[in-house]
C-alpha cells in the first residue's frame, strides 16, 4: 500500500548540499564542482564544513526550537567527504536542532567512493538511509552517461550498506539513455533487485542545456532520447518492480513498504518546511522560499564574515502555492484532494477519470490519483487540472 498521508503539521527537514565531485557526468547540470574547477578559489571540503556549521547555527537561530524530522545530504558526491566528515555534519544538526524520535537521515553516495568501512562509519554516526547512484548495469550505457563506476560496483555497495546495518538502501536508475535496449534495462533492474534494496528510483534521461551530453546530441553524435521509448521503459520498470513486491508511491519512486519510502522527499511533495544548507541550496519555510549563493568560495566567504549566504528569495502567493500543491501532490500514489481544485478543476478531474488517466475509485473518495497511463502523461494531467486551480 502507498504511504499514509502524514499529519497536518508540516514535517521539518534539513537538506545539506555537498558541491564536490571527482568528475562531472555528461548529463549533469547540478551545482557541483570538480577539483580543477575549484583550483585557485580557496574552496575546500574543510572550508565548506566550517561554513556549513555557521549556516546551521544561523538556521537554528532563525527557525527557533524545532526538532528535525528528516536530514538529506545530497550533491554533488557526499561520499567524497568520507564518513567522519558526514558524521560531523549530522553531529552539528543534532547539537543545533536535535533530531525527532525516529528521524530519517539519508546521504547520497557514489558507488566508486564507498567501502564497507565507509558504510560502517555512516551507521555508527546515525545515518538510516543511503541512496546510491547506479544508473545502469550496462557498460555502454554508463559510458554514454560518463559514469566512472564499473557495472557491478553499485550492487556491491548496496550489499555493503545493508551489511553495515543501514536500515534503508536505495538505488537510482536512469532509463531511455541513447543506445540502451529493453534487455539492458531489464538486466539493470535484475541487478538492483539482487542487491536486496528496499527502494528504487528511476528517472528518464533529460538532456539539459549546457551539458556535455547536450553538446554531443547537438553535434549528432548521439540521438536525442525518444519519448515513446521512455514510456515503454517506464512500463517495464513498473512491471518488474511490482512483480518483485515494490509499490510506486511517487511517479519515479518505488518502495517495498511504507517505511522504505523517502520521508524527506515526501516532505517536498507534501508542502513541508525545510532548510537547505550549503552552496546553491534552496529552502522553504511558511510559504517563503530562498536560495544560497552558488559558488563554494563565495558561500564560505559570506558566512566567514558573519553574513547570510542568501542569494535571493520569494514569497509565494496563494495562487502559486495552490499550483505547486497540484503539481507535486498529484505525483504521489496518495493523490491530490479534489478540494484543492475549484469547479472547473473538478470537471477536468472527472474528464481525466473518464479517459483513464485518474483512478475511478480514488475520484469516488475525493482524491485525484494517477493511473499508470496517467503517470506517463502526468504533466498534461496537471495542466488540465490547473485550468481550474484556485488563484
Amino acid at each position: 500500500m502507498p504511504p499514509a498521508v502524514p499529519p497536518s503539521r508540516p514535517p521539518f527537514g534539513i537538506y545539506v548540499h555537498v558541491p564536490f565531485c571527482a568528475a562531472r557526468c555528461g548529463y549533469c547540470d547540478f551545482n557541483t564542482y570538480t577539483p580543477s574547477e575549484l583550483d585557485g578559489s580557496g574552496a575546500s571540503p574543510d572550508g565548506w564544513l566550517e561554513a556549513l556549521r555557521r549556516e546551521l547555527a544561523l538556521a537554528a537561530r532563525t527557525v527557533g526550537p524545532r526538532a528535525v524530522d528528516t536530514v538529506f545530504v545530497g550533491g554533488g558526491t557526499p561520499s567524497l567527504l568520507g564518513a567522519e566528515r558526514l558524521g560531523q555534519v549530522l553531529g552539528t544538526i543534532r547539537s543545533e536542532f536535535g533530531l525527532a524520535d525516529g528521524a530519517e537521515v539519508t546521504t547520497e553516495s557514489n558507488p566508486e567512493s564507498t567501502s564497507p568501512e565507509f558504510f560502517a562509519g555512516l551507521a555508527e554516526a546515525g545515518f538510516t538511509r543511503v541512496s546510491l547512484g547506479m544508473q545502469s548495469a550496462a557498460p555502454h550505457v554508463l559510458r554514454v552517461l560518463d559514469r566512472r563506476h564499473t557495472p557491478g560496483r553499485a550492487v556491491a555497495a548496496a550489499r555493503e550498506a545493508r551489511a553495515a546495518g543501514i536500515e534503508h538502501v536505495n538505488l537510482d536508475l536512469i532509463y531511455a539513455t541513447p543506445g540502451e535496449t529493453a534487455d539492458d534495462l531489464r538486466s539493470s533492474l535484475d541487478a538492483a533487485l539482487s542487491a536486496g534494496v528496499d527502494h528504487v528510483s528511476a528517472y528518464s534521461l533529460i538532456v539539459e542545456d549546457g551539458t556535455a551530453l547536450a553538446r554531443r546530441v547537438s553535434r549528432g553524435e548521439l540521438p536525442a532520447p525518444d519519448d515513446d521509448v521512455a514510456a515503454e521503459r517506464y512500463e517495464l520498470i513498473d512491471d518488474v518492480l511490482a512483480g518483485a513486491g515494490f509499490v510506486w508511491y511517487e511517479v519515479s519512486n518505488w518502495a517495498r513498504s511504507d517505511a522504505a519510502a523517502c520521508r524527506h522527499n515526501l516532505g517536498y511533495w507534501l508542502d513541508g518546511d525545510w532548510w537547505g544548507a550549503g552552496p546553491g541550496a534552496h529552502s522553504h519555510l511558511d510559504g517563503v522560499r530562498w536560495w544560497n549563493v552558488k559558488h563554494p568560495a563565495r558561500y564560505a566567504a559570506l558566512l566567514g564574515a558573519g553574513e547570510s549566504p542568501e542569494g535571493g528569495r520569494e514569497e509565494l502567493t496563494a495562487g502559486e502555492r495552490a499550483t505547486e500543491r497540484v503539481m507535486l501532490q498529484l505525483r504521489l500514489a496518495t493523490g491530490l484532494p479534489l478540494a484543492l481544485l475549484d469547479d472547473a478543476g473538478r470537471v477536468a478531474a472527472s474528464r481525466a477519470g473518464a479517459e483513464g488517466l485518474l483512478d475511478a475509485a480514488g475520484l469516488a473518495t475525493g482524491r485525484a490519483v494517477l493511473t499508470r497511463r496517467g503517470r506517463l502523461l502526468a504533466d498534461g494531467v496537471v495542466q488540465d487540472l490547473l485550468a481550474g486551480a484556485p488563484g
